[in-house]
C-alpha cells in the first residue's frame, strides 16, 4: 500500500504480537504488503521454520530489524545501561548475532537492518570510542552482505547522532526515524530533527507518543495522530526533504493494537 506521497506504508511484525500465520490475516485486513520483519525469532531454535512460513508470503520486507538479549527497558536508565552493543560481556555474542541476522536479512532480499544500537555519550572519550568502533564493525559486515545498518532513533540528542554520522561517514550507515522515542526519551522536537538527520534518515517508524512531566522517566505511546509528533506536520516535513523510503507502523503499547495500527494505516492514507 501506498500513502498520498508515494511512501510505501506497512506494519512491524512484533507490533502484531502474533505468529507469521496471525501475521499475515493481520495485514491482508489491513491491506498492507509491506513489513519490518523481526528476525530473532529467525534465529536459533524454531528459526528454520519461522523463515519457512516467512518465505509462503508475497511480502515486501523493507528491512529486518534485531534486538539483543540482555536489553531491560524497565526504566530509562536500565536501558541505557544494558541497551545494543555497549555491555562489554555480552559484545562477542551480540556481534555474532547480528552477523547471523544480516546474512538472513541478505538473503530474504531486504537491504537494511535496523537495531536500537546504545546510548552515544561524547562526553567519555573511552566510551565513544567504543561505541564507535563496534558500529563500524557491524556497518562492515553489513556492508560486505550487500545490507545497510540502520541505528533506530533513542536516547542520545539529535546533535549527537549528527555528529555521529558524519564522523563515522560510512556507506552502509543510516537511520531508522522513530519520532516517538524522541518524546519517550524526552529529547528533541521530532519534526526538526528529521530534518536535521534527513541526509542518514532510510526508514521511519509511524509511531507517536506524549512526552512524560516527571524527569528520568518514560513518556506514553499513544495512537498515531493523538500526540506530540505533531502527525501532519511530521509528514509535512518528510515530504518537504524529500524522504523516499518507507513507512512501517509500530505500536507497542496499549489494549487494541490492532484498531491503533488500522487507525494508523487510515491516518496516513488520508492526510
Amino acid at each position: 500500500m501506498l500513502s498520498r506521497n508515494r511512501w510505501p506504508v506497512g506494519v512491524c511484525s512484533w507490533s502484531l504480537r502474533s505468529d507469521i500465520a496471525g501475521i499475515a490475516v493481520a495485514m491482508k485486513e489491513l491491506g498492507l504488503q509491506h513489513i519490518h520483519l523481526e528476525l530473532g525469532l529467525a534465529l536459533g531454535k524454531g528459526g528454520v521454520d519461522y523463515l519457512k512460513e516467512v518465505r509462503k508470503h508475497d511480502w515486501i520486507i523493507t528491512s529486518g530489524m534485531i534486538g539483543f538479549p540482555q536489553e531491560d527497558y524497565a526504566t530509562l536508565d536500565t536501558i541505557r545501561r544494558t541497551g545494543g552493543i555497549v555491555p562489554d560481556a555480552e559484545w562477542p555474542a551480540n556481534r555474532r548475532m547480528f552477523v547471523e541476522a544480516a546474512k538472513i536479512a541478505a538473503d530474504l532480499g531486504t537491504p537494511y537492518l535496523s537495531m536500537h544500537a546504545g546510548f552515544l555519550d561524547h562526553t567519555n572519550a573511552a566510551y565513544a570510542a567504543k561505541f564507535y568502533d563496534r558500529i563500524r564493525t557491524l556497518a562492515d559486515e553489513a556492508h560486505a552482505l550487500g545490507l545497510t545498518l540502520l541505528m533506530e532513533t533513542g536516547q542520545e540528542s539529535a546533535a549527537d547522532l549528527k555528529r555521529f554520522a558524519e564522523e563515522m561517514n560510512h556507506p552502509a550507515l543510516g537511520i531508522n526515524f522513530d519520532p516517538a522515542n524522541m518524546l519517550l526519551y524526552n529529547k528533541d522536537d521530532s519534526c526538526s530533527v528529521v530534518r536535521l538527520l534527513s541526509p542518514w534518515v532510510r526508514h521511519i517508524h509511524i509511531k507517536d507518543a506524549t512526552r512524560s512531566k516527571t524527569p528520568g522517566q518514560w513518556g506514553k505511546e499513544v495512537p498515531w495522530g493523538d500526540g506530540e509528533v505533531r502527525a501532519s506536520e511530521f509528514m509535512d516535513t518528510l515530504e518537504a526533504v524529500g524522504f523516499s523510503g518507507s513507512l512501517a507502523i509500530e505500536r507497542e503499547g496499549g489494549a487494541k493494537r490492532m484498531d491503533d495500527i488500522r487507525l494508523a494505516v487510515a491516518r496516513v492514507q488520508s492526510r
